[in-house]
């Protein structure tokens, strides 16, 4: 029997489907590359993302009212370097969307440390979640009303604005006073994951004063990139810090949270598919699911919105 929504407890695992939506931003004027993974049936056959290649089936949502998950990759990146976690997802019952963030992402990072990137993600995830709701094979089978957001690095950033954060730029000398980074949000939001989490964009009174929802928080012990001390911007700016499950794990480092490389892609001059000694990314994956998925079918559960 297929699972349903009712099936809070994700045990049983479905074959994952593909959907692929070009999205445009007619404020950036670009195309933002969407992949939908979600749970399916059928025979599931390889499907070629550059280096990558997964196995996915076609046809429609399996059961309904599946919750919709947003990921947001980090600087420079690219949606499929998640893969393991968003196809484990996806196989539990959650429909994971990921856009590409055009100036932003792999072979395509023109925008990389400007102001317009900061203001141009957040609207990325919103329009994301718009495409979803609106597309004709995916929105009839998303739980109305309930969305949760996933970050990694500078994603962190950008899921925490468009939940409701007011970052802010500049603020380091007089001649660069601090200044609202315009953003867009979107209420629907009820959920947040923080991997690796960038936040120095937060650090202004009240800028994280309208994320009300719960939150899970995980840092890299050995994160040279964005230390586990940022993650103190969110526990002190959020109005009620008892909604983070924030954890620091031993051992990571920043690019833990990637799936592992192919091996002909892992090597010292390629940060990403480095870990610090002795740390195990691939076993990894599996108790990051594992937590990510608690955490999901908990706080999606059908109960008022925070």
């Amino acid at each position: 029997m297929e699972q349903s929504h009712d099936d809070a407890s994700g045990s049983t695992e479905h074959v994952v489907g593909y959907r692929g939506l070009t999205l445009h931003d007619e404020v950036q004027d670009a195309a933002i590359e969407l992949a939908i993974l979600y749970p399916t049936t059928g025979t599931p056959y390889p499907r070629r993302f550059g280096p990558y290649r997964l196995p996915l089936a076609e046809g429609p949502v399996a059961g309904h009212a599946r919750p919709l998950v947003v990921l947001s990759h980090g600087n420079g990146g690219s949606p499929w370097v998640y893969r393991d976690l968003a196809m484990a997802l996806a196989s539990r019952g959650f429909v994971i969307a990921m856009p590409k963030h055009p100036g932003n992402s792999l072979n395509d990072d023109a925008l990389a440390r400007t102001l317009a990137n900061l203001e141009n993600r957040p609207r990325h995830v919103c329009l994301s979640i718009a495409a979803a709701f609106a597309d004709p094979v995916v929105g009839p089978a998303l739980r109305p009303e309930r969305v949760a957001l996933i970050g990694h690095s500078l994603g962190t950033y950008t899921v925490l604005a468009a939940a409701g954060g007011q970052p802010w730029s500049g603020g380091r000398s007089p001649d660069d006073p601090p200044r609202r980074i315009a953003i867009t949000h979107d209420r629907r939001v009820h959920a947040l994951v923080l991997l690796a989490p960038a936040t120095g964009w937060f650090r202004g009174p009240g800028a994280l004063s309208t994320v009300r929802c719960p939150i899970l928080m995980r840092t890299a012990a050995k994160d040279d990139v964005t230390p586990p001390a940022l993650a103190d911007i969110v526990m002190q700016g959020v109005p009620d810090p008892a909604l983070i499950d924030n954890r620091c794990v031993p051992g990571a480092g920043h690019f833990s949270f990637l799936s592992p490389f192919p091996a002909n892609m892992v090597r010292p001059d390629f940060p990403p598919s480095q870990d610090p000694p002795g740390f195990d990314r691939t076993g990894f994956q599996h108790v990051m699911a594992d937590e990510i998925s608690a955490f999901l079918h908990r706080t999606m559960a059908d109960q008022p919105s925070a």
